[in-house]
């Protein structure tokens, strides 16, 4: 297809590909998705052909884990096209020499194998709000006699399930008479796996076998459980011939779906899908741009796991959206989707889907906040957050400005009134504005309310209760925000009442969290001990990165300086500077070592976008120095999960990938940063 960008990930002659560690990502804008590394073992409990996001309580669920996939032909030709690490082995991986290259292509991956004068093209697809995934080989050269030998291998689960959890011994088997309509069943509660197969003589052999100890590596260095057991119906055979398609169609739909839309039909669509999404973005002919486009288009879903959310929402003639945060194993979390808002949606041209997230937000505001999260596989959500409700301010106001839907803000304008109504007076979590100095004050035994909210059993991390500097930064701006609104419709007399508390709020900021010492920003102010916290952190940006700035502008610059000195890298700011006793230079270990570290160094990528307003408001015209900040990421768009942008990575060279192998606000801050630099 014309003007639709290749990101290619490797190809032979490139720098060794570790088929390990590099990982494929499809989603289904459900929530659902497809996963797995590049070698094709599964060396994650969230790889799968197939995870499918179902109703409450089941949420998105592991339905096809794994495909042992083997060309056989003439002269005893026998290619492993696929790795696995079953019984505890080291990985086997494909066919040495075999793959010529993987590619993302339109956001879907494509291997394409090359050895002796045989030439094979796999690709995943799922098709759009369908759970439902293909997978599809193409011979493009060979000689005939050339076949397809594929076992696929299962244990249903919650998609962050126990590996270790028994397998059922129930399982069962329904399958037409042409072999090729297979209905896999657990005895359990999970809805039946449906495989349509299709080619030249596609068909299943039953042939049982338990796999007990698949190791699954990331796990194992993660310090989580790491190995459990799968369970397959048999072998899928299929002859190849050139030019024609074969392949296995997985889903938990109705097999009238599966039949009704053919694989040709399904990526025609897909393709057609991409290329709509590629021009009402604007971003199409600049290659690092339209990456970042599909990759954004991963994270906005249909929530539809939660079916009577839904049902109220598609009832009052609305369509539910929300954001994943992160894949494999984010939720839609309330913060991350308001910051994302803008580089997913209104960078893209989605203005449509913006409002229909902060729509769908609006209606869970409970006690004047939005939910923090909402956890897997549940209707209700989490509200301990202070922030998130403050993002929601801001990602109401770029929706306002770029958009003429006067509508849906008039109808948010009540709940903005809200929600500061019980911020001065007070709400959950101990979250109030101090009648003192007018700044909001947040924090409670056990819970960690800001960004930083790293948690390992009782202990968290970084409280930083009390005052905190971005949370009055965003306190600030919300009040702006709110006061410009309410003038535009002409209430003058609550814009006043908004513009004195707003006035207040920003001449205690400057009179209280100005580190005359360290000259920059203290990070708490009024913390626990009663002390201001010195440490040196990103948080600071937004007293000057946000639409309506609380710092005095003659410490605009020093700010900018200290944080480009000390926190800047070529993927991010760090979370800590590296003269901190605190700071860690690796997020790396199991899970309390990892979380040590989440915000004392590790470097979150999602801060350039705030990092380049604050330049672009002292530095106006270095548009060229502003754009040299997000070059690190193009390398990024190949590394870890190729065609997207990891969620944090280490604090020092090489600053490798960690955390979630794709998240939104990474993608979604570096092309609205792209595109605004651009402009």
């Amino acid at each position: 297809m014309e003007n639709i960008p290749i990101q290619l990930g490797w190809k032979r002659g490139d720098p060794v590909l570790d088929m390990l560690s590099h990982e494929w990502l499809v989603t289904n804008a459900l929530g659902g998705y497809a996963s797995g590394s590049i070698g094709g073992a599964n060396t994650r409990r969230f790889h799968g052909f197939l995870i499918a996001a179902l109703p409450a309580p089941a949420g998105r669920t592991m339905m096809f884990n794994h495909l042992e996939e083997i060309l056989e032909g003439p002269d005893d030709l026998c290619w492993k096209l696929s790795g696995d690490e079953y019984g505890g082995r080291d990985a086997a991986l494909p066919e040495e020499g075999a793959l010529e290259e993987f590619a993302i292509e339109n956001g879907k991956p494509v291997w394409r194998f090359e050895k002796d004068g045989i030439r094979i093209e796999k690709r995943v697809l799922m098709p759009h709000l369908q759970n439902t995934s293909y997978i599809v080989y193409r011979l493009i050269e060979g000689p005939p006699g050339l076949r397809l030998r594929l076992r696929p291998s299962l244990h249903f689960r919650p998609h962050e399930g126990l590996l270790t959890a028994q397998l059922s011994d129930k399982w069962n088997v329904a399958i037409n008479e042409k072999g090729c309509e297979i209905e896999l069943t657990d005895g359990n509660s999970y809805p039946p796996l449906r495989l349509l197969l299709f080619g030249t003589k596609a068909h299943l052999e039953q042939n049982v076998r338990t796999f007990e100890h698949v190791l699954y590596r990331i796990e194992k260095s993660r310090g989580y459980e790491h190995e459990g057991p799968l369970w397959s119906p048999g072998v899928i055979h299929a002859d190849l011939t050139v030019g024609t398609d074969c392949g296995i169609v997985a889903s938990t739909d109705d097999w009238r779906v599966l039949k009704a839309l053919p694989y040709a039909e399904a990526l025609a669509a897909e393709n057609q899908r991409v290329a709509r999404l590629l021009t009402i973005s604007g971003q199409g002919a600049d290659h690092f741009a339209a990456s970042l486009v599909l990759a954004a288009d991963q994270f906005i879903i249909n929530p539809a796991t939660r079916v009577a959310d839904e049902a109220r929402v598609h009832a009052s003639g609305d369509e539910p959206r929300t954001v994943i945060a992160g894949y494999h194993w984010f939720t839609d979390w309330g913060r991350d989707t308001m910051i994302s808002l803008e580089g997913l949606t209104l960078s893209t041209g989605r203005n449509r889907e913006a409002g229909n997230i902060l729509r769908t937000f609006a209606a869970y505001i409970r006690d004047g906040l939005i939910p923090n999260l909402f956890p897997e596989g549940a209707h209700a959500g989490l509200y301990h957050t202070a922030d998130a409700t403050l993002w929601f301010f801001h990602a109401v106001w770029r929706y306002a400005v770029a958009t003429s839907d006067r509508e849906t803000v008039r109808m948010l304008i009540p709940k903005l009134l809200d929600i500061v109504d019980h911020h001065l007076r007070g709400t959950l979590f101990n979250i109030h504005v101090d009648p003192a100095d007018g700044l909001l004050a947040q924090g409670q035994e056990g819970y960690q309310l800001t960004w930083m909210d790293a948690k390992v059993g009782d202990w968290v991390v970084t409280p930083r209760r009390g005052k905190a500097v971005e949370i009055n930064a965003l306190w600030y701006n919300a009040l702006r925000i709110l006061e410009a609104l309410l003038q535009r419709e002409g209430d003058n007399a609550n814009a006043g009442m908004i513009d004195e508390h707003a006035n207040r709020a920003r001449m205690s900021f400057n009179a209280r969290f100005w580190y005359e010492e360290g000259q920059y920003l203290y990070d708490v102010v009024d913390a626990e001990g009663g002390g201001p916290d010195t440490s040196l952190r990103p948080n600071q940006i937004f007293a000057l990165s946000l639409d309506y700035p609380v710092l005095d502008e003659s410490r605009w610059r020093r700010v900018v300086d200290v944080v480009k000195d000390e926190l800047l890298t070529p993927v991010g700011l760090r979370s800590l500077s590296r003269g901190n006793p605190d700071y860690k230079k690796t997020y790396d270990g199991d899970l309390r070592a990892r979380d040590a570290a989440y915000h004392q160094g590790t470097v979150w990528a999602w801060l350039i976008g705030p990092f380049i307003d604050a330049w672009l408001r002292v530095h106006p015209r270095d548009t060229a120095g502003a754009l040299a900040f997000l070059d690190g990421f193009r390398a990024e768009l190949r590394a870890a999960c190729i065609g997207t942008i990891s969620e944090v990575f280490d604090a020092e060279e090489p600053f490798n990938p960690r955390g979630c192998v794709a998240q939104a606000w990474s993608v979604a801050e570096v092309l609205r940063a792209l595109r605004k630099v651009r402009e």
